[in-house]
């Protein structure tokens, strides 16, 4: 867990939702009143969240008392207390919210994930997140990715080197692309993995001629086609599937024997996992 990161993100977040105040706890319970409050799960799941509520709890009042009951990771049921938290009325109401959002969409993403690498475990295909991620939240995400027992792809715009098909037609072509990232990166001294996109058989075919890159993605290939580009790269590089792979076909996808499998779905159209904190 990326410390600073969460605590910069838990602060904003609180101060986005808090304003100067709870105005409805400040008016309806004395400052000092003590409570105790349950997270119960509603639907069946991966949980994810529990060390990020932690935080969050800790953040609004180090003198709160958390009890976790589960792990992340864990698979759960309908009725399942994952945590118990006592202390201050009013600082579990402040962190109420903010718990349950990271921890529904996290476990939501968790539980995804989970159902699509279980549908590939006798494949030895990966899945990978991308940075279709919500902003701010990125972090979150591929961390509930990792959870659910996925792979991140990237983290952003400067841990890789990934020549998509825009950066190919701006830069002139496959050869112009690869060689002057090759360049920039001797230049600047950076050690990055280059990753480049292909839309089709012949540009494969430039990149298997000129080398230099570490992974090849191929994107929106017929599962023929992908398994031609298979054959063809003869693992000489990294191979990544990409491009209208869903739920319902990635089994396929991975059956063409590509190493990876990157999916926009895991993190921009999931549902949220169903819970809530109660008072007991």
């Amino acid at each position: 867990m990326d410390t600073q990161l969460i605590h910069q993100f838990i602060k904003n977040a609180l101060t986005e939702d808090v304003g100067d105040g709870d105005h409805t706890s400040l008016s309806t319970i004395p400052a000092e009143t003590q409570g105790k409050a349950k997270l119960i799960i509603k639907e069946a799941g991966i949980l994810a969240g529990i060390e990020l509520a932690i935080e969050i709890f800790k953040e609004v009042d180090a003198d709160l008392k958390v009890d976790v009951l589960l792990q992340d990771g864990t698979e759960v049921k309908i009725g399942d207390i994952a945590l118990t938290v006592s202390g201050r009325t009013h600082s579990i109401l402040i962190a109420e919210r903010l718990v349950l959002n990271c921890m529904q969409r996290m476990s939501g993403i968790a539980t995804t994930t989970h159902r699509i690498v279980s549908l590939l475990k006798d494949t030895k295909t990966k899945i990978l997140d991308t940075r279709k991620t919500t902003p701010g939240l990125r972090y979150l995400e591929k961390w509930a990715v990792r959870i659910g027992g996925g792979v991140n792809h990237r983290i952003g715009l400067y841990d890789m080197i990934l020549i998509k098909d825009n950066h190919v037609d701006y830069a002139g072509g496959i050869t112009n692309a690869i060689t002057a990232a090759q360049k920039y990166l001797a230049d600047q001294r950076k050690n990055l993995q280059i990753e480049i996109e292909v839309r089709n058989l012949e540009e494969l075919k430039q990149v298997l001629a000129i080398g230099g890159v570490d992974r090849i993605m191929l994107d929106n290939f017929s599962f023929e086609n992908l398994r031609t580009a298979v054959a063809l790269i003869d693992g000489k590089f990294t191979t990544e599937a990409s491009g209208g792979i869903t739920e319902a076909n990635v089994a396929e996808y991975a059956a063409c024997g590509v190493d990876f499998i990157s999916m926009g779905a895991l993190t921009h159209s999931v549902k949220s996992l169903d819970m809530s904190l109660k008072a007991y």
